[in-house]
């Protein structure tokens, strides 16, 4: 190891989060379950957001612990311990929304006249709703079925950028450490992900507006 690498290894030693993973790769049960308790609501509250259903989140938060707990021998406070751990959270969500794609186009033969219908008379129903009343404000359930869809159309990277950004107040260079990415890549998945949300949520923005 090089001496830059040394002297930035020795800067996240600083970070209290790598301090107790430290201590987890001695053997410190405590302080693993201290992390648990740190991050667990975090990172279930960011998978709910990436797949629209609770009991999924919980159980992928899980294993993002679980895939810590086995690899805590070998670690190395190389980063913060947040960008270490979401960085397995990325993972982690993209395989599960791959995986989540597989299975409905193999399910869609045979489900389609159930779940997808469902799903389109839900929003024809609001599209409707908000065509033939311009003046109604949309209620807090068809807001949140607004801004999913909205959240829906971008790609998994832009999506996950947001979330970081929004819920975990991350920088640009530190979800470029989570993601793997540079800081311009970031800054440019942002801006696109914000121009793809102001272009889907503008009617429902202006629908506020003139109901004033």
């Amino acid at each position: 190891m090089n001496a830059g690498s040394d002297s930035e290894e020795s800067g996240y030693l600083y970070d209290p989060d790598v301090q107790l993973m430290l201590r987890a790769k001695q053997g410190d049960d405590d302080a693993f379950s201290k992390l648990v308790v740190n991050y667990q609501d975090r990172l279930t509250t960011i998978f709910y957001h990436m797949t629209q259903n609770q009991e999924a989140a919980e159980d992928l938060a899980q294993d993002v612990f679980m895939r810590i707990y086995r690899a805590r021998h070998g670690y190395q406070p190389n980063a913060k311990f947040s960008t270490w751990l979401f960085r397995i959270a990325n993972n982690l969500a993209i395989n599960a929304h791959r995986n989540k794609k597989r299975r409905k186009e193999i399910a869609l033969p045979t489900g389609e006249s159930t779940s997808v219908n469902s799903v389109r008379a839900e929003e024809q129903a609001l599209a409707e709703k908000s065509a033939l009343m311009p003046q109604r404000q949309l209620d807090k359930h068809e807001l949140q079925l607004v801004v999913q869809r909205a959240m829906d159309q971008l790609s998994e990277r832009q999506r996950l950028t947001v979330l970081l950004h929004k819920f975990e107040g991350m920088s640009y260079a530190e979800i470029g450490e989570t993601m793997e990415l540079t800081v311009p890549a970031v800054k440019s998945l942002l801006s696109r992900a914000r121009d793809g949300l102001r272009a889907s949520l503008e009617p429902y923005m202006q629908l506020g507006k003139e109901s004033r």
